[in-house]
């Protein structure tokens, strides 16, 4: 079955290794520790005690075992074959005091992915990178860097992480690069991640945006950078001086250190693209340094020009636009011009009732939601989705999810003119799910909708890449924008950003079969219900049908905190 490493790592834990030439074996020790990345100790739940986590390195055709052991105080999930970690999607958390081993095969990808905890929130301090190399003897398709360097992207609360349920979370009181918050910070002047380069030398930057809930603008003083993949595949070489990255998106990119000797910020700053409803965070400049050999302690570094304007949705989609695969390229294949399924999937926000006797912020006074075609996900509460659908179990979805929204209006410039456009604005709670049928091609065109607020919303699509086809502002027109859709080298993705009242078109192969989810991959949107889960029937083989679950399995113990966030609304988050 396909590695579907794209929702990698799902939940936790990394691991000391025990590598051997084809089976790599890894302890994920799981436990809440101590840590101060600015002025307060704060204690939160780590994987062997590290923040970001260990780095994963493993080759194409690898297999990784992972030993699971859950010492927190938290039900965690994880990534494996028959469930990818979507916690009540493909499984049941492992609960405090329980241990779990998954084995899996690592084939038919190459270059970064990150894996994180998928439990609503836990991804803040459980992530890490996860650096999938080319087998032994096959040579990257660009120059080989003379060093490889991870930069992880993180967001910070000086708070208890489950405070991070509340709905919106609070806004965050920092971001991270490689854990550590920079110069930009009380209490973290002197704490800043230095890369240390030689000039005349190229390095290869594999960067993570694992922040919980911000897209992040990127930078290096002075200098360019040539990105050659993204989401672990392959690019067209394309030269840039800044790039956006997504919540869940990674981007590998070759750095030339081609400048005069001395010291040059690499920054982050967020990119806010809401038009309303939020208080946006301090704009500051987080910081790591880039250090020449030879650069003295008394060089000032050179700063980098950071966009404009923290809602530079021109910036974004310029750099996101510009990526094309490599034709040819290692696990390139030609898009199916054959569609069996079209999708077209309406996405934003909209409001629910407020509960009673409670104050929440939403307009009007109501709670904030979102939705995919008006549906708000309802997670299962007492078995997996894939349980479900594997053992038959009715009551638990239904297979309704619909191919168009219930209405056509005016997505990108959302006004109440009919009763039918009022309701729009309460979607309906529902377990609904897509069915297809083994290999069949499926293209979905997400419409981003102003009903509450346009915004950007990375939609990451679980078990699957996709081909990034075209996107566009406004409402997608068929007859005018599905000819200029790119079928001959459209980027792969696993995470895509919607542009703020605009669309994305994308197609996928359902070749994986199971449950898998498409949601917005920012975290504070989970509970809003912004997801829907597809079920891909088995093939034709026993290869290419869904194996039974392990014996031990995590059983349910349902916690109403993993998706079920308290009912008090606080300012938004982001």
């Amino acid at each position: 079955m396909p590695l579907a490493i794209q929702a990698f790592f799902v939940s936790l834990l990394f691991f000391s290794s025990i590598a051997s030439a084809a089976i790599v074996e890894h302890v994920f020790q799981v436990k809440n520790v101590v840590v101060k990345p600015l002025c307060k100790e704060q204690r939160i739940p780590t994987v062997n005690g590290s923040l970001p986590g260990p780095t994963i390195n493993v080759r194409e055709g690898d297999t990784l075992v992972v030993h699971v052991i859950n010492n927190s105080t938290f039900s965690i999930t994880i990534h494996c074959p028959w469930m990818d970690g979507a916690n009540m999607i493909t499984q049941c958390p492992i609960q405090p005091r329980n241990n779990f081993t998954y084995r899996f095969d690592i084939t038919g990808q190459e270059g970064t992915l990150f894996w994180h905890a998928h439990v609503v929130n836990l991804r803040a301090t459980l992530h890490g990178a996860l650096i999938i190399r080319p087998r032994s003897g096959r040579p990257y398709p660009f120059p080989k860097p003379y060093k490889e360097a991870p930069l992880v992207f993180g967001q910070w609360w000086d708070t208890d992480i489950e405070q991070l349920n509340l709905r919106p979370a609070p806004i965050c009181d920092a971001y991270l690069i490689n854990g550590l918050a920079g110069d930009s910070y009380p209490c973290s002047e002197n704490r800043m991640f230095k890369l240390k380069v030689i000039q005349g030398k190229t390095y290869l930057l594999r960067i993570i945006n694992a922040a919980l809930n911000t897209h992040l603008f990127f930078k290096i003083a002075d200098h360019n950078v040539t990105v050659v993949s993204v989401d672990a595949a392959y690019t067209t070489p394309y030269g840039s001086d800044v790039m956006i990255l997504t919540p869940g998106q990674t981007v590998d990119a070759l750095l030339t250190a081609d400048q005069p000797i001395g010291m040059y910020y690499m920054s982050i700053i967020p990119y806010l693209s809401a038009s309303s409803l939020a208080p946006a965070p301090p704009r500051k400049v987080i910081n790591s340094l880039i250090v020449y050999k030879g650069a003295t302690s008394t060089t000032s570094p050179s700063r980098s020009l950071m966009p404009s304007q923290i809602n530079s949705v021109s910036t974004a989609h310029r750099f996101s636009s510009n990526i094309t695969s490599l034709v040819g390229g290692p696990y390139w294949t030609l898009v199916p011009r054959h569609v069996d399924e079209k999708m077209f999937v309406t996405m934003g926000l909209g409001l629910e009732q407020c509960p009673s006797e409670t104050k929440c912020a939403g307009p009007s006074g109501q709670r904030i939601t979102g939705s995919l075609s008006n549906r708000t996900f309802l997670m299962p509460g007492t078995i997996s989705l894939q349980e479900a659908y594997f053992y038959n179990i009715s009551g638990v979805y239904t297979d309704d999810f619909p191919d168009q929204p219930p209405i056509k209006f005016d997505y990108a410039n959302f006004r109440v003119h009919t009763d039918s456009e009022k309701k729009m604005i309460f979607p309906e709670r529902k377990t609904s799910v897509k069915t297809l049928k083994y290999n069949s091609t499926v293209e979905i065109v997400v419409q981003n909708t102003g009903i509450i607020t346009t915004e950007s919303h990375p939609m990451h699509l679980h078990g699957f890449n996709f081909y990034v086809l075209g996107y566009g502002f406004g409402n997608y027109v068929p007859a005018r924008d599905a000819k200029k859709l790119n079928l001959v080298n459209p980027q792969m993705h696993n995470t895509v950003g919607v542009p703020p009242g605009g669309w994305v078109a994308l197609r996928f192969i359902a070749n994986n079969p199971g449950a898998w989810i498409f949601h917005c991959h920012m975290d504070a949107h989970l509970p809003y219900g912004i997801i829907m889960a597809f079920i891909v029937e088995n093939g034709p083989t026993p290869e290419t049908s869904l194996q039974p679950p392990p014996s031990n399995l995590p059983q349910c113990t349902h916690d109403p905190t993993i998706y079920e966030s308290p009912t008090t609304n606080v300012g938004l988050s982001y």
